[in-house]
């Protein structure tokens, strides 16, 4: 299936039925009077968050979206049927932006949660709602009110707890494919990653989701390569892997790079927790390895790991870390913990022996 994160769509909601203007006719009654029911009320345009979905590919072919009007009033004082709200299932994670793509509309973050999005008009009143004592044979009937209408874009945003970072070839879809059973394409050539995977880890007992998102490079933030426009998928997570080819000769502009369009892109990814590791440590020769470990540190300010997917070389420290870090976040963004303070332990799959 195609991943789709992002998608323009145009919403209306149902206008109100227009009132009735009808008089009684009946035997014996000398008197009849207005009857004319009231409108019904049109449909609203809802979005839900819908478990099972994880792209936005369904709104490449269905792009407009329109909920029905109410029915108009009758005679008898009957009321017109209210039409039913159309719902707009999408991923959880989706974020409903007006046609500026700056304004937030609502922001899906759970399963099953509700957002009207455009409230069905009003139904009109009928020319019973007009009699008074000095006008007891009105004809006046109302039309409904219009429903709302606009152009929205859905930007979907991966519910993912680590987030990994990095220039192309640096290492990120290897890392992934170790640590999880997810499959990204691995080759030796830039933007191998040309959409997000995300892959679920085991570690002491706890689970987590990492996204690998496509590489960056100078300029992403003014569009240059794959720009960054796939940086919105990390927005949510507690904590970020920076990964750092240790083969390369310009190690330290690396990191710097990428700490650039970080703060370039904004929304507070430049503020999050960041685990830093020099990867494919493989490849150095231990002296080497140390002290590029030891220079980056001194650049970075923070502790350093080295780390290699290939041969699995500090992969259980990273992971401790990365872990401590979303633990951390959980418990400050409400999550589910037993009274130690760690999460409730979910059973891994069988077969899946856990790194």
């Amino acid at each position: 299936m195609k991943f789709l994160d992002e998608a323009k769509i145009f919403l209306k909601s149902g206008d109100g039925g227009g009132g009735c203007t009808s008089f009684r006719r009946e035997k014996y009654i000398e008197f009849g009077g207005p009857n004319g029911g009231d409108g019904g009320r049109g449909g609203d345009v809802i979005v839900r968050g819908a478990h099972g979905l994880n792209t936005l590919i369904d709104f490449r072919y269905a792009q407009h979206f329109k909920a029905k009007r109410g029915d108009h009033g009758r005679g008898s004082d009957m009321t017109g049927a209210a039409s039913k709200p159309l719902i707009i299932k999408v991923p959880v994670g989706t974020v409903v932006l007006a046609e500026d793509k700056e304004t937030v509309l609502a922001d899906i973050t759970e399963e099953g949660q509700e957002v009207v999005l455009c409230k069905g008009g009003d139904g009109g009143y009928g020319n019973a709602r007009y009699k008074t004592p000095t006008n007891r044979a009105p004809r006046r009937s109302d039309p409904g009110w219009p429903g709302e209408e606009m152009w929205a874009w859905l930007r979907l945003k991966l519910i993912a707890d680590a987030g990994l970072v990095g220039l192309p070839n640096a290492g990120k879809s290897t890392f992934l494919s170790v640590v999880s059973r997810a499959k990204p394409k691995i080759a030796d050539y830039p933007f191998t990653t040309l959409h997000p995977n995300l892959g679920v880890v085991y570690s002491r007992g706890e689970e987590f989701v990492i996204a690998d998102v496509p590489g960056l490079i100078e300029g992403a933030s003014e569009g240059h390569g794959l720009g960054t426009r796939f940086l919105g998928h990390v927005e949510r997570c507690g904590v970020l892997l920076h990964l750092v080819d240790g083969t390369s000769d310009d190690y330290l502009e690396d990191y710097k790079v990428i700490r650039g369009e970080l703060e370039a892109y904004g929304e507070g990814l430049d503020e999050k927790a960041v685990v830093l590791a020099l990867n494919k440590a493989d490849a150095l020769t231990d002296e080497l390895a140390d002290e590029r470990r030891q220079a980056l540190a001194e650049l970075s300010g923070q502790e350093v790991f080295l780390l290699s997917g290939v041969s699995r070389q500090g992969v259980e420290p990273v992971l401790a870390s990365m872990l401590d870090y979303i633990l951390k976040d959980r418990i400050q963004n409400g999550g589910s913990h037993d009274e130690d303070g760690g999460t409730e332990e979910e059973p891994a799959p069988q077969g899946y022996s856990p790194i």
